[in-house]
C-alpha cells in the first residue's frame, strides 16, 4: 500500500475513535506549523530529500511527512508523485510563495498564513492582496433574478413578462 493511502486511512478514518482522530489532527497541525516556519525561514531555497530523510530532518515520522506533502503538493513548483510515493521517493518541496499563500488562506489555516516568517516575504500590502484575491475567487456571486413584473434588462421600458419574458 503506498503511503499517501496509508496517510489518508489513518487520517480520515470514518470508523476511529473521534478524540484520537482530533489528537492526531492537533498534533499534526502543530508539527506541520513548525515545518513551514522553517521552510519560510529560506523561501527560495529548493528543500530536496528522501521522504524518510525529510521526516528525519524535521524530526516527524513518515506518516506525518506524507500528510504533509499531501498538503504542500498543491502550492509546489513542480507536483510530487505523491500518489505512488514510498519512504525512498526523492521530493522536493520548491513552492511558490504566492500559491503556497493562498493556499493557505484557501484552507483557512489562519495558524500558518499568519506566520510570522511570511512578513520578511510579504509586505503587508501584498499578504492582504492575495488574501483577498484568494476569497473573492471562491466567491459565487448570482446574477440579479429578473420577475416577471420587472422592467425588462433590455432597455424598452415594457414589463419583462410582455417583452424579452414573453417567449420563456
Amino acid at each position: 500500500m503506498a503511503l499517501l493511502e496509508k496517510w489518508r486511512e489513518t487520517a480520515y478514518s470514518e470508523t476511529a475513535d473521534k478524540g484520537e482522530l482530533q489528537r492526531l489532527w492537533n498534533a499534526y497541525f502543530e508539527k506541520e506549523k513548525n515545518i513551514y516556519a522553517q521552510l519560510l525561514e529560506n523561501p527560495d531555497e529548493e528543500v530536496k530529500g528522501t521522504v524518510s530523510a525529510l521526516a528525519e530532518k524535521y524530526g516527524i515520522d513518515v506518516m506525518t511527512m506524507t500528510g504533509f506533502l499531501d498538503g504542500i503538493n498543491d502550492s509546489l513548483k513542480e507536483p510530487n508523485p505523491i500518489e505512488e510515493m514510498g519512504e525512498d521517493t526523492e521530493v522536493s518541496l520548491a513552492f511558490d510563495k504566492e500559491k503556497l499563500y493562498k493556499n493557505m488562506v484557501a484552507a483557512e489555516a489562519d495558524w500558518l498564513y499568519n506566520l510570522e516568517q511570511w512578513n520578511s516575504i510579504f509586505d503587508e500590502a501584498k499578504r492582504k492582496e492575495l488574501y483577498k484575491e484568494q476569497k473573492s475567487s471562491t466567491t459565487i456571486r448570482k446574477e440579479a433574478k429578473v420577475y416577471p413584473n420587472d422592467p425588462c434588462p433590455c432597455g424598452s421600458g415594457k414589463k419583462y413578462k410582455k417583452c424579452c419574458g414573453k417567449n420563456k
